[in-house]
């Protein structure tokens, strides 16, 4: 009974450590978000800081850090591929747009002068 104890103990201090990863990762995200890389570079950092979160979530709170059967490993891994490939659609399709249309497309302001 003891030695269940130890078990749940050091899960529950890896559990405090990634709350406060998550914290200052937090944190970061919105001191990053202060910045302007560029169009697609604010997004990619900002998908970068999310997909570490994320590994820390499912390594951590999923228990997938102690996962052995390889199977598992093989569909997470061809669901990060997909993931990424939707993800990074929209981002390298930022430039199929016409020049009028990159910045301020959905700024529609009041229209002045009637008109229904």
């Amino acid at each position: 009974m003891g030695d269940a104890h130890m078990d749940i103990s050091k899960h529950v201090k890896s559990y405090y450590r990634v709350f406060a990863a998550l914290a200052v990762l937090t944190v970061v995200t919105v001191l990053v978000a202060q910045w302007h890389f560029s169009d697609a570079g604010n997004v990619i950092v900002a998908l970068l800081i999310a997909a570490f979160k994320a590994s820390l979530v499912a390594a951590i709170f999923m228990h997938l850090k102690w996962e052995k059967a390889p199977s598992i490993w093989w569909v997470l891994g061809i669901c990060a591929i997909f993931f990424l490939a939707l993800v990074m659609l929209p981002v390298l399709s930022t430039n199929d747009l016409p020049p009028q249309a990159q910045h301020g497309m959905w700024d529609v302001g009041p229209q002045v002068g009637g008109g229904h």
